[in-house]
């Protein structure tokens, strides 16, 4: 039996009243179903963490890059906003920084034509940036408002769960991949960390 892979899952939005709940939830029934995961809810609307950047972490962001430290993988849930991704969620990324590393990254998205693909596009740029793989497929609801009903139930699931099953056996893999080389040797950091006081 393959051993259990630690998932994240990144909800990336903390506005009031968020479609994201609902999406994040589906996206939680996926992995479940998958089977072999266990995975740790990370939301930004439940997390104290400060408003700036700070110069020195304090117990929110050392708890935050913890939880993502103890992840074998990463599962972002995100909407797309004005062609982006929110400013809620990178600031989230940016708080973290070694843990990423050597890491696999899957993205459910949400929106209006797109399905927020243009947010998933720039956020694999983002943790190229930090040393992440993010796996080529994922799952995009375009229209969202549309596919849900009055219970939060998604019509038509079968192409969605589809897109999921194949995201989540292509983040296994990687998941597995990476722990078993980091566990052979540490990643290499790009360039050794600057002290806080040096980041602006």
């Amino acid at each position: 039996m393959s051993e259990t892979i630690s998932i994240a899952l990144v909800l990336g939005s903390n506005r009031p009243e968020r479609f994201c709940d609902l999406v994040a939830s589906w996206a939680l029934e996926a992995i479940v179903r998958a089977g072999g995961f266990e995975t740790d809810v990370v939301d930004p609307a439940a997390l104290d963490l400060p408003v700036r950047h700070p110069r020195e972490p304090d117990s929110a962001v050392q708890d935050l890059r913890a939880r993502i430290g103890r992840a074998d993988a990463i599962v972002v849930v995100t909407p797309e906003y004005n062609h982006g991704y929110p400013a809620a969620l990178k600031h989230l990324i940016d708080l973290v920084r070694s843990e990423w590393h050597a890491k696999p990254v899957g993205f459910v998205s949400y929106g209006g034509l797109s399905g927020g693909i243009r947010a998933v596009e720039q956020l694999r740029g983002v943790f190229a940036e930090l040393h992440a793989i993010t796996v080529r497929d994922a799952v995009a609801f375009p229209n969202t408002r549309e596919r849900f009903d009055a219970e939060g139930q998604l019509a038509e699931p079968r192409r969605f769960e589809r897109q999921a099953t194949v995201m989540l056996e292509r983040v296994r893999w990687w998941a597995a991949a990476l722990k078993a080389a980091r566990l052979t040797a540490p990643y290499p950091p790009a360039i050794p960390e600057q002290p806080a006081a040096s980041w602006r």
